[in-house]
Order: structure tokens, then sequence, then C-alpha cells
């Protein structure tokens, strides 16, 4: 008996790890459920990009590819990396990066968005986007960082650049039930109604919608 052959979802959104995975699911399913694309965790950029002409050859004009990464140190040096591996399949980049996030229109290829966090424009990564979710009269934040900062630098394990992340993994420790960024999303503990968060639903709307 023949199986039958599997098609490649028309929409997908290519990250780099599991958190990304569960924070972009969980925003999209509080602030828009019915834009439907797959979520791909692809363990890291160099596979992320290693997989990009197959994840585009599978696919029509019709069909869309996200691309989310961390601009990590340095943006500019990020936006390269992707820009020069798409360059390969054919796909023109813009010089500059949208900020809005970017949306590229092809011919005979799938449309391609390119998303930087946090923001599209500073340097850092997903928790740096996460952190602008935590409400503002959060009481538990500011002692989250104050904690961390007390930390003494011979006994810190984590790299000075992964303060934040670190902080945020503090405060999400305090939760009802410590939790992932993802699941506090779920749980209403970190707010998707700031402007960044709705920033982000507008660009994916954009391109799988």
């Amino acid at each position: 008996m023949n199986r039958p052959i599997s098609t490649p979802p028309s929409h997908i959104l290519m990250v780099e790890g599991q958190n990304d995975k569960h924070v972009v699911r969980h925003i999209r399913d509080r602030l828009s459920p019915k834009t439907v694309f797959h979520i791909q965790d692809k363990d890291g950029l160099d596979p992320l990009l290693q997989t990009v002409g197959a994840e585009i050859n599978a696919r029509g004009e019709e069909d869309a590819i996200g691309i989310l990464a961390d601009a990590n140190d340095d943006p500019a040096a990020r936006w390269q990396a992707i820009a020069s591996r798409l360059s390969e399949e054919g796909i023109a980049v813009p010089r500059e990066r949208d900020p809005a996030g970017t949306i590229i229109d092809t011919d005979d290829k799938p449309r391609v968005g390119i998303w930087l966090m946090p923001d599209n424009t500073s340097a850092g990564e997903l928790e740096d986007f996460v952190a602008q979710m935590i409400p503002g009269a959060d009481p538990v934040w500011p002692l989250s960082r104050r904690y961390i900062a007390g930390i003494p630098a011979a006994d810190r394990k984590f790299a000075a650049h992964k303060t934040l992340r670190a902080q945020i993994h503090a405060w999400l420790a305090a939760r009802k039930d410590p939790r992932q960024m993802g699941l506090a999303i779920h749980a209403r503990d970190l707010d998707v109604d700031g402007p960044l968060c709705q920033k982000f639903v507008a660009w994916l709307t954009n391109l799988f919608g």
C-alpha cells in the first residue's frame, strides 16, 4: 500500500529554538488566531540558514516563509547573513531592514518575511522582546532584577550580555507555577497589548494573512 505524499505547509515560520516557537504560538493564539502558519524550530541559526533553500524550493509564489532570528550583538551582521543566504536563492533583500518587519514579494517564489528580535533595529534577543511584555506595574520585576544584580560576579554562570535573560527567568520562577515564556503569555502574566507585540503581530498577519 502506497503512503500518501505529504504536502509541505504553504505558510511556515522558521525560528531558532523552542522558546521562540512557544512565544510566537501563544502570541498568535491570543491576538490573531485566524492567521494560519506552521512554526518550524530549526535548532539554531546555522541549521535555519542551511534549510532556507529547500524550504523556498518546496513552495510556490502563493506561499509565504518567515524567518525569525535574534539580532544578538550585531543586528547588521545578522541581517547580512540572512540576506546573503536569500540572495543565493534569487531573492533580493533590501539593504535596510524595515523597523516594522521586512516583507519581500517575489515574482515566482514564496513571499519572504524577516524579523530580527527584538525589534528589527536593536541588538538583543527573544528575552529583550519578552521583557517589553512584563506589565509596567508588576512588583516582582524590580525584585528579580535586583536579585540578579546582587549575585557576585565570581558566582555568575552567565555572560554579562545574558543578564536580561537571567532576570527574565528569575521573574518567571516567581509565577504561580514556574513556567516558560510562552506559557506565561497563555496565563496572561505577560501583556500582549504593548506596541512592540502589536507590531510583531501586524508583521505576522501581513506576511501570512
